[in-house]
Protein backbone atom coordinates (compact mmCIF):
# COMPACT_ATOMS: atom_id res chain seq x y z
CA UNK A 1 0.00 0.00 0.00
CA UNK A 2 1.46 3.36 -1.15
CA UNK A 3 2.38 5.61 1.62
CA UNK A 4 0.45 9.25 1.99
CA UNK A 5 3.15 11.96 0.40
CA UNK A 6 3.51 15.26 1.07
CA UNK A 7 5.24 17.59 -1.15
CA UNK A 8 6.22 21.05 1.07
CA UNK A 9 8.31 23.43 -1.37
CA UNK A 10 10.51 25.51 0.34
CA UNK A 11 12.75 28.82 0.27
CA UNK A 12 14.33 28.70 3.18
CA UNK A 13 12.03 31.60 4.30
CA UNK A 14 10.21 32.34 7.82
CA UNK A 15 7.08 31.53 5.86
CA UNK A 16 8.00 28.37 4.65
CA UNK A 17 9.72 27.23 7.70
CA UNK A 18 6.61 27.25 9.02
CA UNK A 19 4.74 25.16 6.69
CA UNK A 20 7.28 22.57 7.33
CA UNK A 21 6.38 22.36 10.70
CA UNK A 22 2.54 21.67 9.86
CA UNK A 23 3.66 19.32 7.20
CA UNK A 24 5.51 17.48 9.63
CA UNK A 25 3.21 17.55 12.44
CA UNK A 26 0.53 16.40 10.09
CA UNK A 27 2.63 14.31 8.34
CA UNK A 28 3.31 12.19 11.70
CA UNK A 29 -0.42 11.62 12.26
CA UNK A 30 -0.82 9.88 8.56
CA UNK A 31 2.89 8.22 8.92
CA UNK A 32 3.45 10.02 5.98
CA UNK A 33 6.69 10.59 3.66
CA UNK A 34 7.43 13.96 3.96
CA UNK A 35 9.13 15.61 0.93
CA UNK A 36 10.86 18.80 1.52
CA UNK A 37 11.03 20.72 -2.23
CA UNK A 38 13.75 23.07 -3.54
CA UNK A 39 13.34 24.86 -6.44
CA UNK A 40 16.42 27.08 -7.36
CA UNK A 41 15.55 29.18 -10.67
CA UNK A 42 19.10 29.08 -12.22
CA UNK A 43 18.01 32.19 -14.01
CA UNK A 44 17.03 34.25 -10.72
CA UNK A 45 20.29 32.80 -9.40
CA UNK A 46 22.66 34.42 -11.80
CA UNK A 47 21.32 37.81 -11.35
CA UNK A 48 21.54 37.09 -7.31
CA UNK A 49 24.60 35.31 -7.55
CA UNK A 50 27.11 36.13 -11.06
CA UNK A 51 29.67 34.23 -12.12
CA UNK A 52 31.15 30.97 -9.72
CA UNK A 53 28.98 32.14 -7.02
CA UNK A 54 26.22 30.46 -8.78
CA UNK A 55 27.41 27.05 -8.05
CA UNK A 56 28.70 28.14 -4.26
CA UNK A 57 25.14 29.08 -3.59
CA UNK A 58 23.43 26.14 -5.23
CA UNK A 59 25.76 23.77 -3.25
CA UNK A 60 24.72 26.25 -0.10
CA UNK A 61 20.78 25.56 -0.89
CA UNK A 62 21.42 22.00 -0.76
CA UNK A 63 23.00 21.94 2.34
CA UNK A 64 20.49 24.05 3.93
CA UNK A 65 18.04 21.33 2.75
CA UNK A 66 19.97 18.45 4.16
CA UNK A 67 19.88 20.47 7.39
CA UNK A 68 16.04 21.09 7.00
CA UNK A 69 15.14 17.27 6.52
CA UNK A 70 18.04 15.99 9.27
CA UNK A 71 15.82 18.59 11.85
CA UNK A 72 12.68 16.77 10.54
CA UNK A 73 13.85 13.06 11.05
CA UNK A 74 15.44 14.24 14.54
CA UNK A 75 11.83 15.76 15.80
CA UNK A 76 9.32 13.87 13.83
CA UNK A 77 10.68 10.35 12.33
CA UNK A 78 9.73 8.72 16.10
CA UNK A 79 6.53 10.51 16.12
CA UNK A 80 4.48 8.77 13.03
CA UNK A 81 6.31 10.31 10.33
CA UNK A 82 6.98 7.59 7.74
CA UNK A 83 10.26 9.31 6.20
CA UNK A 84 11.66 12.74 4.89
CA UNK A 85 13.97 13.81 1.89
CA UNK A 86 15.20 16.61 0.49
CA UNK A 87 14.92 17.06 -3.42
CA UNK A 88 16.51 19.99 -5.18
CA UNK A 89 15.18 20.69 -8.80
CA UNK A 90 16.13 24.04 -11.36
CA UNK A 91 13.46 25.01 -13.23
CA UNK A 92 10.55 27.76 -12.75
CA UNK A 93 9.38 26.91 -9.45
CA UNK A 94 5.47 26.69 -10.03
CA UNK A 95 5.67 24.28 -12.92
CA UNK A 96 8.73 22.11 -11.50
CA UNK A 97 6.17 21.76 -8.39
CA UNK A 98 3.26 20.79 -9.94
CA UNK A 99 4.96 18.75 -12.15
CA UNK A 100 6.96 16.84 -9.37
CA UNK A 101 3.42 16.49 -7.77
CA UNK A 102 1.73 14.49 -10.57
CA UNK A 103 4.75 12.15 -11.53
CA UNK A 104 5.37 11.50 -8.15
CA UNK A 105 1.58 11.10 -7.12
CA UNK A 106 1.56 13.15 -4.47
CA UNK A 107 -1.45 13.50 -1.83
CA UNK A 108 -0.92 16.99 -0.28
CA UNK A 109 1.01 20.10 -1.06
CA UNK A 110 1.40 21.81 1.92
CA UNK A 111 3.38 25.46 1.50
CA UNK A 112 3.41 29.31 2.98
CA UNK A 113 2.21 32.40 1.73
CA UNK A 114 2.93 35.76 3.05
CA UNK A 115 -0.54 36.54 4.24
CA UNK A 116 -2.42 39.65 3.55
CA UNK A 117 0.67 41.59 2.06
CA UNK A 118 0.43 38.94 -0.52
CA UNK A 119 -2.90 38.96 -1.23
CA UNK A 120 -3.92 42.73 -1.16
CA UNK A 121 -1.35 43.13 -3.51
CA UNK A 122 -2.45 40.21 -6.24
CA UNK A 123 -3.59 36.86 -4.73
CA UNK A 124 -4.16 35.62 -8.28
CA UNK A 125 -0.58 35.87 -8.84
CA UNK A 126 1.23 34.64 -6.17
CA UNK A 127 2.96 31.08 -6.05
CA UNK A 128 0.79 29.50 -3.51
CA UNK A 129 -2.57 30.75 -5.27
CA UNK A 130 -1.46 29.54 -8.33
CA UNK A 131 -0.12 25.80 -6.80
CA UNK A 132 -3.84 25.93 -5.52
CA UNK A 133 -5.97 26.79 -8.70
CA UNK A 134 -3.42 24.54 -10.74
CA UNK A 135 -2.65 21.56 -8.67
CA UNK A 136 -4.65 17.88 -8.98
CA UNK A 137 -4.26 17.09 -5.61
CA UNK A 138 -5.27 19.05 -2.17
CA UNK A 139 -3.52 21.75 -1.30
CA UNK A 140 -2.66 23.32 2.23
CA UNK A 141 -1.77 27.13 2.69
CA UNK A 142 0.05 27.94 6.03
CA UNK A 143 0.41 31.77 6.36
CA UNK A 144 3.83 33.94 7.39
CA UNK A 145 3.04 34.67 11.00
CA UNK A 146 1.26 31.32 11.91
CA UNK A 147 2.64 28.44 13.86
CA UNK A 148 1.51 24.95 14.33
CA UNK A 149 -0.65 24.60 17.08
CA UNK A 150 -3.00 21.20 17.86
CA UNK A 151 -6.38 22.46 15.92
CA UNK A 152 -9.19 22.52 18.20
CA UNK A 153 -12.08 23.62 15.65
CA UNK A 154 -12.07 22.80 11.88
CA UNK A 155 -14.33 24.98 9.63
CA UNK A 156 -15.52 23.37 6.91
CA UNK A 157 -17.07 25.67 4.52
CA UNK A 158 -20.06 23.95 2.15
CA UNK A 159 -22.52 25.08 -1.02
CA UNK A 160 -24.62 22.60 -0.49
CA UNK A 161 -22.94 20.27 -3.34
CA UNK A 162 -23.44 16.75 -3.51
CA UNK A 163 -19.07 16.67 -3.13
CA UNK A 164 -19.48 17.23 0.25
CA UNK A 165 -20.21 14.08 1.56
CA UNK A 166 -17.05 13.02 -0.05
CA UNK A 167 -15.27 15.87 1.25
CA UNK A 168 -16.30 16.23 4.83
CA UNK A 169 -15.04 12.70 5.13
CA UNK A 170 -11.17 14.06 4.82
CA UNK A 171 -12.11 16.88 7.48
CA UNK A 172 -13.64 14.14 9.86
CA UNK A 173 -10.13 12.15 9.61
CA UNK A 174 -7.80 15.11 10.40
CA UNK A 175 -10.53 15.91 13.10
CA UNK A 176 -10.20 12.87 15.06
CA UNK A 177 -6.52 13.24 15.34
CA UNK A 178 -6.57 16.23 17.32
CA UNK A 179 -10.38 15.19 19.14
CA UNK A 180 -11.44 19.20 17.32
CA UNK A 181 -14.30 20.25 16.48
CA UNK A 182 -15.90 20.34 13.18
CA UNK A 183 -18.17 23.58 12.17
CA UNK A 184 -19.84 22.66 8.70
CA UNK A 185 -21.01 26.43 7.82
CA UNK A 186 -23.43 27.76 5.31
CA UNK A 187 -23.11 31.53 4.97
CA UNK A 188 -26.01 33.07 2.63
CA UNK A 189 -27.13 37.17 2.61
CA UNK A 190 -30.05 36.04 3.34
CA UNK A 191 -32.00 33.09 5.58
CA UNK A 192 -35.26 32.40 4.80
CA UNK A 193 -37.64 29.09 4.83
CA UNK A 194 -36.55 27.69 1.54
CA UNK A 195 -32.70 28.36 3.23
CA UNK A 196 -33.92 26.94 5.96
CA UNK A 197 -35.32 23.88 4.73
CA UNK A 198 -32.20 23.14 2.36
CA UNK A 199 -29.94 23.66 5.18
CA UNK A 200 -31.76 20.83 7.25
CA UNK A 201 -31.93 18.62 4.10
CA UNK A 202 -27.62 18.92 4.31
CA UNK A 203 -27.80 17.75 7.44
CA UNK A 204 -30.12 15.14 6.76
CA UNK A 205 -27.35 14.01 3.77
CA UNK A 206 -24.42 14.74 5.50
CA UNK A 207 -24.65 13.02 8.63
CA UNK A 208 -24.39 9.09 7.59
CA UNK A 209 -21.30 10.06 6.17
CA UNK A 210 -19.99 11.50 9.33
CA UNK A 211 -18.86 8.72 12.17
CA UNK A 212 -17.85 11.35 14.37
CA UNK A 213 -19.56 13.19 17.47
CA UNK A 214 -17.75 16.75 17.40
CA UNK A 215 -19.80 17.88 14.30
CA UNK A 216 -21.64 20.91 14.60
CA UNK A 217 -24.16 22.07 11.14
CA UNK A 218 -24.48 26.14 10.89
CA UNK A 219 -26.47 28.37 8.96
CA UNK A 220 -25.37 32.26 8.70
CA UNK A 221 -26.74 34.87 7.65
CA UNK A 222 -24.39 38.11 6.31
CA UNK A 223 -25.35 41.29 4.74
CA UNK A 224 -22.34 41.45 2.30
CA UNK A 225 -20.50 38.88 0.31
CA UNK A 226 -20.88 35.53 2.08
CA UNK A 227 -17.19 35.09 1.88
CA UNK A 228 -16.68 38.24 4.15
CA UNK A 229 -19.74 36.35 6.26
CA UNK A 230 -17.28 33.66 6.24
CA UNK A 231 -14.49 35.30 7.39
CA UNK A 232 -16.76 36.82 9.93
CA UNK A 233 -17.30 33.31 11.51
CA UNK A 234 -14.24 32.01 11.70
CA UNK A 235 -13.05 35.06 13.74
CA UNK A 236 -15.85 34.36 16.27
CA UNK A 237 -15.89 31.14 16.53
CA UNK A 238 -12.36 30.66 16.81
CA UNK A 239 -11.73 28.27 13.67
CA UNK A 240 -8.01 26.97 13.44
CA UNK A 241 -8.05 25.98 9.85
CA UNK A 242 -10.59 27.03 7.17
CA UNK A 243 -11.29 23.98 4.70
CA UNK A 244 -12.98 24.58 1.30
CA UNK A 245 -13.85 22.30 -1.46
CA UNK A 246 -12.50 23.40 -5.34
CA UNK A 247 -15.25 22.71 -7.53
CA UNK A 248 -17.13 25.10 -10.05
CA UNK A 249 -20.16 26.54 -8.57
CA UNK A 250 -18.74 26.09 -4.92
CA UNK A 251 -16.78 28.71 -2.00
CA UNK A 252 -13.71 28.53 -3.93
CA UNK A 253 -14.70 30.43 -6.44
CA UNK A 254 -16.15 33.37 -3.84
CA UNK A 255 -12.76 32.83 -1.87
CA UNK A 256 -10.54 33.48 -4.68
CA UNK A 257 -12.08 36.44 -7.14
CA UNK A 258 -9.50 38.94 -7.10
CA UNK A 259 -12.02 41.55 -5.58
CA UNK A 260 -12.85 39.60 -3.00
CA UNK A 261 -9.65 38.51 -1.95
CA UNK A 262 -8.47 41.73 -1.25
CA UNK A 263 -10.98 42.79 1.68
CA UNK A 264 -10.63 39.40 3.10
CA UNK A 265 -8.14 39.75 5.99
CA UNK A 266 -8.55 35.79 7.29
CA UNK A 267 -5.06 34.99 5.66
CA UNK A 268 -3.57 36.86 8.16
CA UNK A 269 -3.93 34.40 10.62
CA UNK A 270 -5.21 31.08 9.76
CA UNK A 271 -4.39 28.20 7.61
CA UNK A 272 -6.78 27.20 4.91
CA UNK A 273 -7.16 23.64 3.34
CA UNK A 274 -8.44 23.22 -0.50
CA UNK A 275 -9.82 19.77 -1.08
CA UNK A 276 -9.24 18.70 -5.21
CA UNK A 277 -8.95 15.49 -4.28
CA UNK A 278 -12.04 13.15 -3.77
Amino acid sequence: MKNFTILCPTDFSECSLNAIEYAAKIGEKLGAILILYHVPDREDYQKLFPGNMLDDSLQSARRKLDRLVATVLDESLGNGLSACKGILREGKTISSILNYAENEQVDLIIMGTEGINEVKKNYIGTKSSKVVLKAACDVFIVPKKVFFKSPRKLVYATDYLEEDKLAIQKVVELAKFYAAEVDVVHVSNRVKSIDKAQHLLMVEELNPFIQYEKVNFVLKSYRDEPGLGLENYLITAKGDILFTLSMKKSWFEQLFTKNLSKKMSYFINKPLFVIKNL
